[in-house]
């Protein structure tokens, strides 16, 4: 009697344990520079995640969260369905990184993602101008033509 009453609760417990382990993607994000060397003085904080369901109907198919103070992040409970994904990292001064991962009815998927900082270019002078007003291109004094055939 008592192996089969511990045989239940074997059951019941394996059971409820599937049950709670539904789908999910996770990681941490990190800033670095163009030589793949960490940011200082950035943080990741806020970066949007987008998981986009390539597989799956129309009003499952994607799902946002953002990062958290320490880089990572997490898809909300039973927001994830099992299918191929597209994860979608974007913040702004960094160039958008994704990736692509399947995720399967039980599983959990991490991801190690880092966003590669844009590097901004160097404004060149306009030879002649005296200030910056005189830069400025105004879209009036601009005479733009149909491309002719």
């Amino acid at each position: 009697m008592t192996k089969r009453v511990l045989r239940v609760i074997l059951v019941v417990g394996a059971g409820m344990a599937l049950l709670a382990c539904s789908p999910k993607i996770y990681g941490r994000v990190q800033l670095v520079d163009p030589a793949m060397k960490p940011v200082v003085g950035d943080s990741s904080d806020g970066t949007v995640i987008n998981m986009i369901n390539t597989t799956s109907a129309l009003e499952n198919a994607s799902h946002s969260v953002m990062v958290n103070a320490q880089g990572e992040f997490a898809s909300e409970k039973d927001k994830v369905s099992p299918g191929m994904y597209k994860v979608e990292a974007s913040r702004i001064g960094y160039l958008t990184e994704t990736q692509s991962v399947e995720v399967g009815r039980f599983s959990r998927k991490e991801l190690e993602i880092k966003l590669k900082k844009v590097v901004e270019g160097k404004r060149r002078s306009i030879e002649g101008a005296r200030s910056d007003a005189d830069k400025i291109v105004n879209p009036g004094e601009v005479n733009i033509q149909p491309p002719t055939m």
